[in-house]
């Protein structure tokens, strides 16, 4: 595609060459005929529509050269797949030059040796112009399309000419009215009404068929737009479902995977395997929302969510079923659910057979012996036994007897090799434990690097996306493909996600759950999906930070103040306002001018959000701030409360021998000054309301090493004050929030609601991190 233009339409007319029509050769002796069209459609830019009432090219050939011109005139008409009904006529002119050479006159001659060409092997350029019906597509009026053109041959004895319709990219014209419209969205769910409307639909699909403007939206500047975009993306109407499906335009814009997978003519199948073993963390959410991205969004593929449930000491269905929510969660939606489990006697009767052609053996040798062997080069003395010794050893094992238990399968493969993944890893292990699907029917299990190579074949994988930790073990995939005569699958690696002090090994993640050091799976300090999720990110945040890490191998650790600051995007133009101070040392004010019995007014929850609704705000003599507010006043300094006005300090009493701690305070209203020229802004609560007592809590990261070692002890790097809590009370609108709502707490920062209001117990809100630290 050339460097400055972006794809806007592909059309496809196919040829009537029955009723070809010869005018004969003209005053310079080049040859004319009419080509008439039979069908033909027009797709991109939000438009989906089909040919109508006929349409030909008026084609002129000089045979000397084989150049040809080409000037066609169609009509195309699209029907709106919400009403049934017309959405607009379209008549498209082109004109271009093409080079007629053999492998375009084969493909469009019908012969059963005929074939579709690219654009690459031809010069076949043309001026594309339309005539619209609508005013809403009068931009193509307006545009230069330029076209490229290629032979399209179906198979069936017919062929089409099918072009790559471009408009050339520009920005500066985009940014002033996705400006406009960000700013209109910012007190706004819809752009027109309170609910979606065609307005929405459209607009969307406009912004989402062009890649310059999708791009801009997607950088994250407009913050309104953006969470409009995502809201509207999720709307069940067949047109915006449409516009989600990938195309060649749209798998283009893939966030920051612009890596194409290799070998995808036939289709891509991929899948997310995790071991029911623990809940999801970060890192496997990278690997699920990749695996979803190729498969559902740039290649119109297949995912599969596959258990791989091969060690049953680790296993709970719990854990099973977690994963299931997890990638709910995410927003990761598998076609098909399925378990190694599934495979077991496909993978003892592959193992028995490798063991026949001589490509696995029976081994007893220990565990620390063995790796010693391994890294030394030395073969087993089990290596060469005879087959049928190996078979033997095997029932054994399948039996789970006593003997059985000390034997292990090893594949046959390179004890000399560099390549530590391929000299002779073992593929079966004896384990007696029942498994939480099979009972204890099997006691026996496939090891991944045997399990999975078998089952992604078996499966119709097509491309197995791995972390880069894999590099070594994917010529060790590949062996197993081939000894076992199995269908090719790719590897594709990506790098897996780091990040400073923390912990993303399931082992050490379940240490810490089975020690008590945290609260559960889910705890807000955990990288778990859940964990993240408890603590306050929001799914579309979540996204869109993984999404931008795109599919590169580079590895490295990331700091979470970037994660946090996207998150913090998303919750701010939603979240409502409220009002907490502190228990401890909260200083009692009395204000002269205030009204003598309270009062009660409405505001708005978000003073930019008019939409988030009201709360009440209760003004009276009696109020009460946070210590640390009041020990910064002096005596006549003028401050302003917030939501209410100025008021001057006028009296200040301490308590305690340090005089420092302050016990009253008395404050005379000045709501006549001007709230532009005080230096604090206080936030206050009127003690004659019904206000919420609340828990804050604030945490820290559990280990104190920024990239811990691989022979680091946990206890040694474990940090053991990851946890603050302060009692607070809060504004009476509190008592109506429910768990999981997200808010500010002026002056405090962004907390989750993690248990809602019960009379005799107070709220409990975590503090959101925003990026200015964890």
């Amino acid at each position: 595609m050339p460097p400055k233009l972006e794809q806007a339409f592909v059309f496809r007319l196919f040829e009537n060459s029955s009723d070809t029509l010869s005018l004969g050769p003209n005053k310079g002796g080049a040859l004319r005929f009419v080509y008439p069209f039979s069908s033909g459609f027009l797709k991109g830019s939000g438009i989906d529509a089909k040919m109508v009432n006929g349409g030909s090219d008026l084609f002129t050939l000089d045979p000397a050269t084989g150049i040809g011109y080409t000037n066609v005139q169609v009509s195309f008409k699209s029907v709106d797949a919400r009403t049934g009904k017309s959405d607009g006529v379209f008549v498209m002119t082109y004109r271009g030059v093409l080079k007629v050479d053999e492998l375009f006159q084969l493909a469009l001659s019908g012969s059963p040796e005929a074939k579709t060409t690219s654009s690459e092997d031809h010069y076949c350029v043309a001026n594309v112009t339309f005539e619209v019906s609508e005013e809403r597509h009068k931009w193509m009026e307006q545009t230069l399309f330029v076209g490229h053109g290629h032979a399209y041959v179906p198979g069936d004895g017919s062929a089409a000419a099918e072009y790559e319709v471009y408009k050339p990219l520009d920005l500066k014209k985009l940014q002033q009215p996705i400006g406009e419209l960000d700013n209109h969205l910012t007190l706004r769910s819809y752009i027109v009404g309170h609910e979606v409307s065609d307005a929405d639909v459209e607009v969307w699909k406009a912004l989402r068929g062009n890649r310059v403007a999708f791009g801009y939206i997607k950088g994250g500047a407009l913050v309104n737009l953006w969470r409009w975009f995502n809201f509207i993306a999720e709307t069940e109407d067949p047109t915006i479902e449409q516009s989600n499906k990938p195309t060649k335009e749209a798998a283009d814009e893939g966030a920051s995977y612009d890596i194409g997978l290799q070998g995808t003519e036939n289709g891509v199948v991929t899948r997310f395997p995790p071991e029911p073993s623990g809940y999801l963390h970060i890192g496997h959410a990278k690997a699920a929302l990749l695996n979803d991205y190729f498969a559902h969004k740039k290649y119109n593929g297949k995912m599969i969510l596959r258990f791989d449930d091969t060690n049953p000491s680790k296993e709970k269905e719990e854990y099973q079923d977690a994963i299931v929510e997890d990638c709910k969660l995410l927003g990761v939606k598998p076609d098909q659910v399925t378990y190694t489990s599934d495979y077991f006697q496909d993978l003892y009767d592959r193992c028995v057979q490798m063991i026949k052609d001589g490509h696995a053996y029976a081994d007893d040798t220990a565990q620390e012996q063995m790796r010693d062997e391994r890294e030394k080069r030395v073969e087993s003395s089990h290596r060469n036994a005879p087959v049928k010794d190996s078979l033997a050893h095997f029932e054994e094992m399948k039996e789970g007897t006593e003997e059985g238990l000390k034997w292990a399968i090893r594949a046959k493969i390179d004890m000399s090799s560099n390549n530590g993944a391929m000299r002779d890893p073992v593929i079966y292990r004896c384990n007696p434990e029942p498994h939480h699907r099979t009972g204890s029917t099997w006691k026996i299990y496939p090891t991944y690097d045997f399990a999975c190579p078998v089952v992604d074949s078996v499966e119709g994988i097509t491309h197995a996306l791995r972390t880069t930790e894999y590099n070594d073990r994917d010529p060790q995939y590949q062996w197993f493909i081939k000894v076992l005569k199995l269908r090719g699958v790719y590897n594709w690696n990506f790098a897996r996600m780091n990040f400073i002090r923390t912990l993303l090994s399931k082992r050490k993640l379940t240490k810490l759950v089975d020690a008590g050091i945290v609260w559960g799976w889910d705890d807000p300090r955990m990288a778990t999906v859940r964990g993240i999720r408890r603590r306050g990110m929001t799914i579309p945040a979540l996204q869109e930070f993984i999404l931008k890490q795109g599919p590169s191998k580079n590895i490295n650790t990331m700091d979470w103040t970037t994660f946090w600051a996207t998150n913090k995007k998303y919750i701010d133009p939603v979240a409502g306002r409220y009002t907490a101070v502190v228990k401890a040392d909260c200083v009692k004010c009395i204000v002269t001018g205030a009204p003598e019995a309270p009062q009660t007014e409405e505001k708005d929850l978000h003073a930019k959000n008019a939409e988030l609704g009201k709360k009440k705000v209760v003004y009276s003599k009696n109020v009460l701030l946070d210590q640390v507010d009041a020990q910064s006043f002096a005596e006549d300094e003028e401050i302003t409360l917030m939501n209410w006005g100025n008021a001057i300090v006028r009296k200040k009493q301490y308590s305690g021998t340090d005089q420092q701690t302050v016990s009253t305070l008395e404050l005379e209203l000045h709501l006549q000054g001007d709230v532009k020229k005080t230096s604090k802004k206080i936030t206050w609560l009127s003690e004659d309301q019904d206000l919420v007592p609340i828990t804050l809590y604030d945490f820290d990261y559990l280990i104190t090493k920024d990239k811990p070692d691989p022979e680091d002890k946990l206890e040694d790097i474990l940090n053991h004050d990851t946890e603050t809590k302060v009692e607070a009370v809060a504004d009476c609108n509190v008592a109506a929030l429910k768990e999981d709502d997200i808010v500010q707490f002026d002056r405090k920062g962004f907390f989750r609601i993690d248990r809602a209001f019960k009379q005799g117990e107070s709220v409990v809100a975590f503090q959101i991190p925003t990026g200015k630290k964890m």
